[in-house]
């Protein structure tokens, strides 16, 4: 939304479709210099998981996925107590290392932490991998699929923090996904490094090994992501998310919810709406109609479906403003670009 940073947590499925589930949205605040992108997205899945029925708590943990532009080290070290998994994207540039191997130090002083070094933009550096998939793909083409275990990456400290403790040490698997090529060959595709965590955390390379997930489902999964960009272009273009220009933060959650439920109406009456497709459209199955197609359609419904709220009573005409009064300037808030040592202290 224009002027307003939100996280959206929506439900998506393996079959090919536009369509997801909103289930969590939560307003990023940016005037808060403690309050980044990965630290709403923690708190968000801790109070997912929270909240989850006590009928499907003992079920498969929910799995979340994550662009590159999220903190690997925070969310790994943040949700590493919580019964979630992750798969994370990562940039090209990424390292990682192994643990060291026994008798490998030095006779004295410190132990090695870190065993060889793993660079993802070098393969010089690669071990041999776990596991390997590779199949073919009616979309994709030839995909292979390359996975390692027992790496790891160390928690950052805060700056001006200094301690003699062992950092805290994230284990997970690198995969390696390519493909040969694209759905509608727009370009030319691109390594993905991904990154996935069922929820493990060590202190130093006594970690035991990390077990191996599904290849198969782990690359499909991620390439279903799609489908959130196409939620958050329909949410803007179709739905008008974007368009109000409101003042007030209040205003700006009260009209995401009302957008955010406009979409889940959309997608309970995929199988009621009759399709209103244009000349130049071809037509489709009832259950892949797209959200515009279900938007259009959707005025349809509402003779049948009547409405539950009450007819309107005339009250006659409303005498409006007084001649001679006009409304007062909106209040001005000055935008917060630097931090400074009062407002860091506060923090």
């Amino acid at each position: 939304m224009s002027g307003w940073a939100y996280q959206w947590i929506v439900q998506v499925r393996l079959a090919r479709e536009s369509w997801t589930a909103p289930v969590d949205v939560q307003r990023l605040l940016r005037l808060l210099p403690t309050q980044t992108a990965s630290a709403l997205a923690i708190e968000q899945r801790k109070a997912f998981v929270a909240r989850r029925p006590a009928a499907i708590a003992g079920a498969a943990r929910p799995f979340f996925l994550f662009d590159a532009g999220y903190s690997l080290m925070d969310l790994a070290h943040g949700l590493a107590d919580t019964p979630v998994a992750l798969l994370i994207r990562l940039r090209s540039d990424r390292h990682f290392f192994t643990d060291p191997a026994p008798g490998s130090g030095a006779r004295t002083g410190r132990p090695r932490r870190n065993g060889t070094k793993f660079v993802c933009a070098d393969p010089a550096t690669w071990p041999l991998p776990a596991a390997e998939y590779r199949s073919e793909d009616e979309h994709y083409g030839e995909v292979r699929v390359l996975a390692w275990t027992g790496l790891h990456t160390y928690v950052r400290r805060p700056v001006h923090q200094a301690t003699y403790r062992p950092r805290a040490y994230i284990y997970g698997v690198v995969l390696r996904v390519q493909v040969t090529r694209l759905p509608g060959h727009t370009r030319k595709p691109q390594v993905l490094w991904l990154w996935w965590q069922g929820g493990q955390r060590g202190h130093g390379p006594t970690h035991g090994p990390t077990p191996l997930p599904d290849l198969a489902f782990l690359w499909q999964a991620y390439t279903r992501s799609y489908a959130i960009e196409q939620t958050f272009r329909f949410l803007n273009q179709g739905l008008n998310w974007v368009k109000p220009r409101v003042r007030l933060p209040t205003q700006a959650d009260r009209w995401t919810w009302l957008v955010a439920a406009a979409y889940t109406e959309l997608r309970l009456a995929r199988g009621l709406a009759a399709e209103q497709r244009l000349p130049w459209e071809r037509p489709l199955p009832p259950a892949q109609l797209t959200p515009g197609r279900v938007q259009r359609a959707f005025s349809t419904l509402l003779v049948s479906l009547g409405t539950p709220a009450a007819a309107p009573k005339p009250c006659g005409r409303s005498p409006g403003r007084p001649r001679g009064r006009r409304s007062p300037p909106a209040a001005r808030h000055p935008p917060l670009n630097k931090l400074t040592k009062k407002s860091k202290k506060a923090a």
